[in-house]
């Protein structure tokens, strides 16, 4: 690789490290090229994805970052999941440790702040933007339904009696 290949991934990483809500950096060794695969597929589906890079060209390319402190997880075979969604990345590398015990999920951040193990843990049982988003839609359309309802049950009300005394006349 050469300076300009660098210059250009450090560049890139700089770019994951700022705009990702959330970044969770992990050891990787002994996986599978199948295995990185599936890690590569699940984070598509969930909306984040995966970054094998140099430790060297990551450290450089976290200096002045907000996620700085994640630095000090770059070291052996690092991988690391990112989404812009602070919740999509954790919960893939979470679910992607539990079927595979060589990857080792070492700590990560969301934004300024720093995450040991048991933060991304932490973060990875949050419900997702998507979630959320479908919880606050629902309390919101709730109350309307109900005013809906309460002003339709009168003229439902009102058409059971006409036709039970259409009923009792015609018999």
């Amino acid at each position: 690789m050469d300076r300009a290949q660098k210059e250009k991934l450090v560049e890139e990483l700089g770019q994951i490290f700022e705009s990702s809500g959330v970044v969770v950096v992990s050891h990787y060794e002994g996986l599978t090229v199948a295995e990185m695969q599936d890690l590569r597929a699940r984070a598509r589906e969930a909306g984040s994805s995966v970054r094998v890079a140099k430790n060297k060209l990551a450290k450089i390319a976290l200096e002045g970052k907000p996620c700085a402190s994640i630095s000090e997880y770059l070291s052996g075979m690092t991988v690391l999941t990112f989404s812009e969604d602070p919740v999509a990345a954790a919960k893939v590398a979470e679910d992607f440790a539990k079927d595979n015990k060589k990857f080792e999920i070492l700590g990560g951040a969301m934004g300024e702040n720093a995450l040991d193990r048991a933060g991304v843990t932490a973060v990875s049982k949050m419900p997702s933007r998507e979630e959320l988003i479908a919880s606050i839609v629902g309390c919101i359309g709730a109350p309307a339904s109900n005013i809906a309802g309460a002003i339709g049950a009168p003229a439902s009300n009102i058409a059971g009696i006409l036709s039970t005394l259409e009923e009792r006349e015609a018999a």
